[in-house]
C-alpha cells in the first residue's frame, strides 16, 4: 500500500499509464496534455537530476513561482529522493523568502521565471548553503551567466544521464519512502506572529486526503483547477493529496489573471478557494447585473428571491412545494444557469471555501443558485482540513462536522483542539512553539468556537480577536467584517469594539467596481486615495454599511467608520499572504486613525510609508474623512464617548 505521494504517483502511471491525462496546461492559448507515463517521467528525470548535483534525504528544496507542471514535478522529485519541499508565495517580499530559506537550510531553489530568478540573484549573498538556482521560463535568461543557475529540462538531461548508469535508482528510492517522512514544510498564515515552518509526512498530508474523499469522493473523469498557490496548504491538499488518490485531471492557468475564464473553459466538478474568490465572484455578479437592462435586473430580482427560499428551505431540511419547484425550476433555466455557465460553475458537484470565515450572505447567495458551496474549517498543522459540512447537512452558520477519524473538542476557556491522523509533526527547528501547540497529540488551534445541539462546529473567531463590548456583549469582529464585504464596494474591512465605548471600521473601498460606478456616476478621481475620498463614495458605503447594521445587535453596530487612504497589503504586512488581516499589527500601524475614530474629530491626517513588493518605499500624506453614522459629520458628544 502506498505511503508517499510518489508511490501514490507511481501506482496511479501503473493503473493509468498513457491512457488518461493527468496534467493540461494551457500554454500560448491552446491545453497542452500530460498522460500519467509522461507525468512520472519528467519526475524522474529531475529527481535523478538533483541527486547528481548533490541532493541528498536531509535536504530541502525551495519552490517559487505560479502553478505549472513544473512545480509539480520538482516537489515530487524531491520526495522521491527522500528529501522534502517548501513552496514560498511568488509576491512574497525578499526578507521573507530570505528568513524562510535560511531557517528550512534549502540547497536548490526552483523558480519559474526572469522575475524570481532576479529576486533570488539580489539575496544570493545572503542566502548560506544555497547551490543552484533552477528555472523553468528561460524568457529573458539567455544572456545570464551565473555558474549557479541552471535550466530545469537540463537539470533533466543530467537525471537521463543518471538513469543510464544508474538503472531503476528511482524505484528503489521510492519504494524506501516511508509514510513518516517529511514530504513538505508549510509556512503557517502569520496572522498573530511571523510564519513558523510546520513539518508534515506523507501520511498525514494522505490521511487527509483519502477522508476528504471519503466523504466526497471525486472520480478520475473528473477536472480540477489548481489556481491558488501551492505554497498554500490547501492547494497542497487538492493538487497533491487528493489528485494522487483519485487520479483526476489536474489542469493549470495560462496565466494567474485568466484563472477564471480558464476555470469556465474547463468547467471543473471540484473547486476550493478562499473567501475572497467567492466574493469577488458575487461582486462580479452584482455589477454585471447592475449595468444590464431594466428587464434583466427585473428577473434577476425575482429568480434570487425563489432562490433564497430554496436555499433556506434546504437549509431547514424542508422539501419544497410544488409551487416553489416549479418557481425555482423557471428561475434556474432563465437566469441561474446563464450565471453558473458565465462563472465556470455548471458543471460542480462541490464547491469549498477554507482559510477564513465566508459570510453567511455570500454563502446563500451561492447556494441561491444551486451552487453546492460547502464551508471546510482547518489549518496548516492539520494539513488542511479536519471539519467539512456534508451535502445534506449545511448550515451556512457553522463550518460542519469532524471528518472520519479526526476528534474535536472545545477546551473550558472556548478554545478548539484537533486530534487526526492528519496533525502535523511539529514545527521545524522551533521546539518550543511545538510544545505549546501540539499537547498530547492536539493541536491547540488558537480558535474560539463551539459546537451547536446538531454536532456542527461554530467558529467565533481568533480566540485572542474575540472581543467583548462596553456592554458585557461578546461579538467577533471577523462576522462583522464579512458581512461588510458582502458589498462590491467594500474589498477589505477591520472592525473594532472590545475596550471601546462602540463599534467602529477602517474599510478599503473595490477599487475596480468602485471606480466603475464613479465613471457611470461621472464623478473625476485620479487615485484611489482621492476616489476613496470623495464625498459620494462615503455616501455609498455609508448606505452599505447601514445595510449591514440592520441586523447586528443594537451595541455591535459600526457607528463611526473612515475608508482608508491605501489598501491593505501583504506587502506592508497588513495581511498574510493568504490575505488574512494580521488585526495587531493593523491596530498598532493605525493607532492614530483608531484614536480619531473615537475623538470628537471628523477628519485626521496621516503621514504613512507603504512597501513595494521589491522592497522600495514611499511616503504617502493626505488627509481622511471619518463618517458617522447618524449623518453627523462633526464628530460625537463627550456624553456619547463616555456612555
Amino acid at each position: 500500500m502506498a505511503e508517499t505521494f510518489p508511490q501514490l504517483l507511481l501506482e496511479r502511471e501503473r493503473e493509468y499509464g498513457n491512457k488518461r491525462i493527468a496534467l493540461r496546461e494551457k500554454e500560448y492559448g491552446i491545453w497542452q496534455a500530460v498522460t500519467w507515463t509522461e507525468y512520472v517521467r519528467h519526475m524522474r528525470h529531475f529527481c535523478q537530476g538533483l541527486v547528481s548535483l548533490g541532493l541528498t534525504s536531509e535536504d530541502t528544496v525551495a519552490i517559487i513561482g505560479d502553478n505549472r507542471p513544473e512545480w509539480v514535478y520538482a516537489e515530487l522529485a524531491t520526495q522521491a529522493a527522500g528529501a522534502k519541499s517548501i513552496g514560498i508565495y511568488q509576491d512574497a517580499l525578499v526578507k521573507e523568502i530570505v528568513s524562510i530559506i535560511i531557517h528550512a537550510q534549502v540547497k536548490f531553489i526552483v523558480v519559474e521565471d526572469q522575475e524570481q530568478t532576479d529576486k533570488i540573484l539580489n539575496m544570493w549573498e545572503r542566502l548560506d548553503g544555497v547551490e543552484k538556482i533552477i528555472y523553468y521560463d528561460p524568457k529573458g535568461l539567455r544572456n545570464y551567466t551565473e555558474n549557479f543557475l541552471m535550466f530545469f529540462p537540463d537539470v533533466e538531461k543530467l537525471g537521463a544521464e543518471f538513469e543510464q548508469a544508474n538503472p531503476g535508482w528511482v524505484k528503489k528510492s521510492v519504494a524506501a519512502g516511508k509514510g513518516s517522512d517529511i514530504a513538505i514544510l508549510s509556512t503557517t498564515s502569520g496572522t498573530t506572529d511571523d510564519p513558523k515552518l510546520a513539518m508534515i509526512s506523507h501520511a498525514n498530508l494522505i490521511a487527509m486526503g483519502k477522508n476528504l474523499m471519503e466523504v466526497d469522493p471525486l472520480q478520475p473523469d473528473d477536472e480540477f483547477v489548481s489556481f491558488l498557490p501551492m505554497a498554500w496548504i490547501g492547494e497542497q491538499m487538492m493538487s497533491f493529496a487528493c489528485s494522487l488518490l483519485c487520479g483526476f485531471t489536474l489542469n493549470f492557468p495560462e496565466r494567474p489573471e485568466t484563472a477564471l475564464s480558464n476555470i469556465r473553459e474547463i468547467g471543473p466538478q471540484s473547486m476550493f478557494s478562499p473567501p475572497r474568490i467567492w466574493e469577488n465572484l458575487v461582486n462580479h455578479v452584482l455589477v454585471r447585473i447592475e449595468d444590464s437592462s431594466w428587464l434583466k435586473r427585473f428577473l434577476y430580482d425575482q429568480a434570487m428571491k425563489v432562490g433564497y427560499r430554496m436555499a433556506d428551505a434546504r437549509f431547514r431540511k424542508e422539501k419544497p412545494n410544488i409551487v416553489l419547484q416549479v418557481l425555482y425550476f423557471l428561475a434556474d433555466l432563465v437566469i441561474f444557469q446563464m450565471i453558473k455557465d458565465h462563472l465556470g460553475l455548471s458543471r460542480l458537484k462541490r464547491a469549498y471555501t477554507g482559510g477564513a470565515a465566508l459570510g453567511p450572505d455570500v454563502f446563500r447567495f451561492f447556494h441561491a443558485q444551486g451552487v453546492n458551496l460547502k464551508q471546510i474549517y482547518g489549518q496548516t498543522e492539520t494539513s488542511g482540513i479536519s471539519v467539512l459540512h456534508r451535502d445534506d447537512d449545511i448550515k451556512f452558520q457553522t463550518v460542519g462536522t469532524p471528518l472520519p477519524e479526526t476528534e474535536i473538542r472545545v477546551d473550558e476557556r472556548g478554545e478548539i483542539l484537533i486530534k487526526s491522523p492528519a496533525v502535523f509533526l511539529g514545527y521545524y527547528h522551533n521546539e518550543q512553539a511545538t510544545r505549546e501547540t501540539l499537547v498530547d497529540g492536539w493541536v491547540h488551534s488558537g480558535d474560539a468556537g463551539y459546537f451547536d445541539e446538531d454536532g456542527h462546529l461554530i467558529v467565533i473567531d481568533r480566540a485572542k480577536d474575540v472581543m467583548t463590548l462596553h456592554d458585557g456583549t461578546k461579538f467577533s469582529p471577523q462576522f462583522i467584517e464579512n458581512k461588510l464585504k458582502f458589498s462590491p464596494y467594500i474589498k477589505e474591512a477591520v472592525v473594532f469594539g472590545g475596550d471601546w465605548p462602540f463599534v467602529t471600521a477602517m474599510l478599503n473601498i473595490d477599487m475596480e467596481i468602485t471606480a466603475k460606478w464613479a465613471e457611470n456616476h461621472l464623478i473625476d478621481y485620479t487615485t484611489y486615495t482621492d476616489l476613496a475620498q470623495k464625498s459620494k463614495v462615503y455616501e455609498l458605503v455609508r448606505k452599505q454599511v447601514k445595510i449591514a447594521n440592520a441586523d447586528l445587535p443594537k451595541s455591535a453596530r459600526i457607528r463611526r467608520f473612515l475608508l482608508l487612504h491605501k489598501e491593505l497589503d501583504a506587502d506592508d504586512a497588513e495581511l498574510t499572504r493568504t490575505r488574512k488581516v494580521r488585526r495587531n499589527f493593523v491596530t498598532q500601524r493605525y493607532d492614530d486613525i483608531i484614536s480619531a475614530l473615537y475623538s470628537q474629530t471628523d477628519r485626521v491626517d496621516v503621514e504613512a510609508m507603504i512597501t513595494y513588493q521589491d522592497g522600495s518605499t514611499a511616503m504617502i500624506r493626505t488627509r481622511l474623512r471619518i463618517e458617522t453614522l447618524d449623518g453627523r459629520t462633526t464628530g460625537i458628544s463627550a456624553n456619547e464617548l463616555a456612555a
